[in-house]
């Protein structure tokens, strides 16, 4: 089998993962076409942040194989993976506190930048031009996130909204190729998460691929290009938000009984 397929970002054959007597992942296989957003859902314990865990190389398989962009990169690290630019933001946000949210944007740039220590004390010319570039960088990114008015705020002092969106810009910092988003919405009112919903459509429209796992099933419905389910570790169904808010094992798995669909408009949380 060959493992480049054209117009696919990324491919998982067969990953399983155990953790002592616990299988938590299963053989699950897919591909996420390029420049689309898929979302993985499941109920909790289905295995997903296990998923992300293994494709952003925190953790490696058991058995099956990982391939972006044509690569395998299965056994690679997480630092290496980052690198060939597979970024992801966490469940619980991971920021420096006491950092402004610039800062901590701009800490996102470091993939992106070169230099030394000695270099930095040297503060040679191009070394200047650099620092302004990237920057201007972070202050567009916390505009396009809407949050240029909070630039010079600790990010301790923020809203849980506020930091979730700090995190996406400073993973679109270190320039993914794709942008791997666990559970953006949690804590999120309603006005934010509409806000979110529209911010993962700029980034999939200005070209990055976008792997999004989320309990908020009405924006999923409403953001994603395609659906994987997950249950138990297993992958179930896969399909479009139509085909997903419809189908009998997705809804048994999610209300524990079918002849029901799925809410596509109204936000349910599992």
């Amino acid at each position: 089998m060959t493992n480049a397929l054209p117009g696919k970002a990324l491919r998982v054959e067969g990953l399983s993962k155990r953790f002592g007597g616990i299988t938590a992942v299963r053989d699950v296989s897919f591909s996420v076409p390029e420049k689309a957003i898929v979302a993985v859902i499941g109920p909790n314990g289905a295995g997903k942040t296990t998923l992300f865990n293994l494709i952003s190389g925190f953790h490696h398989p058991d058995e099956g194989r990982i391939y972006f962009g044509g690569h395998d990169i299965t056994k690679l690290e997480a630092e290496q993976i980052a690198s060939a630019g597979v970024i992801r933001t966490f469940q619980i946000v991971r920021l420096f506190n006491q950092m402004t949210a610039l800062e901590n944007v701009l800490v996102g740039c470091h993939l992106n930048t070169r230099g030394s220590v000695i270099s930095s004390i040297l503060t040679p010319g191009w070394l200047r031009d650099q620092e302004k570039r990237i920057r201007r960088e972070a202050e567009e990114l916390l505009s396009m996130v809407s949050l240029a008015r909070v630039a010079d705020t600790p990010a301790g002092n923020l809203t849980c909204g506020q930091q979730r969106l700090v995190e996406i810009a400073r993973a679109l910092a270190a320039h993914p190729k794709l942008l791997m988003i666990d559970e953006p919405a949690a804590g999120l009112n309603s006005l934010e998460t509409r806000e979110l919903l529209a911010l993962i459509q700029r980034i999939r429209d200005g070209g990055i691929t976008v792997l999004l796992v989320e309990h908020d099933m009405s924006l999923v419905m409403n953001v994603a290009d395609e659906i994987q389910v997950l249950n138990f570790g297993e992958r179930i169904a896969s399909g479009s938000p139509q085909e997903i808010q419809a189908h009998p094992a997705v809804i048994e798995a999610y209300l524990g009984r079918t002849g029901k669909a799925l809410p596509r408009g109204t936000a349910h949380h599992v």
